[in-house]
């Protein structure tokens, strides 16, 4: 990686927008883009995986990850506990390779005070209707389908501090936007100059007249 740092991509969306999947299928497109697993203290839906989707823990295991400072981030959404690991995603970014992290807002806003170079991405839903139908088909009961509909209200509110935003209208497109992000700021100048190190050694070391 030519002794670069790497770039964490923070993405945050509603409950239902797609983030998962769409991060999923980053993996596929980047496999030098590593996903980092959240820490959470909800059980597993039907499909998740240890390890993949979250690392499921108690909410005493929680706790003391909070109580040790093990959690660089960490926040509370519809009555459960999610966190990222300090030492997991520093050691990542350390080794140069980038970093796609999907948490909500809260989470977002603690990330980017600790790491201001951080590429923040908002992930909507073409419409709150559209949300509540992805939620109904995800088998949520409907208690839980307006208490995610409303909390989904107050995130869009937090979209205005976002670099980029992306409306998850047809899956193909969202990822094609995704990863144009992705490839546009691995070629900011300030991002790509420790990769051409060398190259910009020789071309001094030639000196700029060649005829």
């Amino acid at each position: 990686m030519g002794g670069r740092t790497g770039i964490l991509f923070i993405m945050s969306a509603p409950s239902g927008a797609g983030k998962t999947s769409l991060a999923r299928e980053l993996g596929d497109n980047f496999p030098d883009l590593r996903h980092s697993v959240s820490y959470t203290t909800r059980p597993p839906r039907q499909g998740e995986q240890e390890g993949r989707d979250y690392y499921f823990v108690s909410a005493a295991r929680f706790r003391e990850m909070v109580k040790r400072g093990e959690l660089a981030e960490w926040a509370e959404v519809h009555g459960e506990r999610y966190g990222t690991s300090r030492l997991r995603l520093g050691a990542t970014l350390e080794q140069g390779l980038d970093v796609l992290l999907t948490i909500d807002v809260q989470g977002a806003r603690q990330l980017k005070a600790v790491y201001p170079e951080a590429v923040t991405v908002f992930l909507l839903p073409p419409s709150l209707a559209e949300l509540k139908e992805r939620l109904r088909q995800r088998g949520d009961p409907p208690a839980e389908v307006r208490r995610r509909l409303e909390t989904a209200r107050r995130e869009v509110a937090e979209l205005a501090g976002y670099d980029y935003v992306i409306v998850n209208d047809t899956f193909k497109e969202a990822v094609e936007a995704l990863r144009a992000i992705i490839l546009a700021e691995r070629c900011r100048r300030a991002r790509a100059l420790p990769r051409l190190d060398g190259l910009l050694k020789e071309v001094e070391g030639h000196g700029t007249d060649h005829r």
